[in-house]
């Protein structure tokens, strides 16, 4: 697997597959990317469950929150990685101990680990790096304004992780990517969500739930 250059139809066989997804790292902070993430894939009818020892026990926006993987009680689809890369390897280790194990191992944007994608893979799991599933979906439904760039761009370098970002600059491209993540259409012109990601549609239509 290029795990630098993703086939669409990669991308989207796994959005319209999975159905239950685990996002670790999760935060409450309705300013963070997480939660801009974990809302959107919430209200396009994913089952999403929020890992986050910090907040164990409370609720995110309707939705039980637990401390960490083994303690979800239902099957899940997809783990989705918003931690830091030195966290990934032990991340997918625990998704592996579960049964039945997940499908997908997906580490958000500015998160790259090849080992931890090796492991994933020796084990049959698909694995995606330095994406945000929020933005592909936008992506391949048309929802997401690019604000002047376009999606081959964004992808020409993997953006530094946020725990590394020191610098003015850095902080304002994580400004930049909090925007990007919040900026969708309003819910009025969405695609109705009875259509799928769809490759022989243009602009693409939303996955079926």
């Amino acid at each position: 697997m290029d795990h630098d250059n993703y086939d669409d139809g990669y991308i989207r066989g796994i959005l319209n597959t999975v159905k239950t997804i685990a996002m670790v790292g999760v935060s409450a902070n309705t300013s963070r990317p997480s939660y801009f993430a974990f809302k959107y894939l919430l209200e396009r009818g994913y089952r999403m469950i929020p890992v986050n020892p910090v907040i164990v026990g409370q609720e995110l926006l309707g939705r039980k929150v637990y401390a960490k993987l083994a303690d979800v009680p239902e099957p899940i689809d997809m783990v989705d990685i918003f931690r830091a890369p030195r966290y990934a390897i032990e991340i997918v280790e625990e998704a592996l101990a579960l049964m039945p194990r997940p499908q997908v191992i997906w580490m958000q944007l500015g998160i790259r680990n090849d080992e931890a994608a090796k492991l994933a893979e020796a084990s049959g799991l698909k694995v995606v790096m330095n994406r945000c599933p929020k933005i592909e979906y936008g992506r391949l439904s048309s929802e997401i304004a690019w604000m002047g760039s376009t999606a081959s761009r964004s992808r020409a370098a993997p953006p530094t992780p946020r725990c590394a970002r020191k610098s003015p600059a850095a902080d304002a491209s994580e400004f930049s990517r909090v925007r990007l993540h919040a900026k969708t259409r309003p819910p009025d012109a969405l695609t109705p969500r009875g259509a799928s990601i769809n490759q022989h549609q243009d602009p693409r239509t939303v996955r079926s739930r």
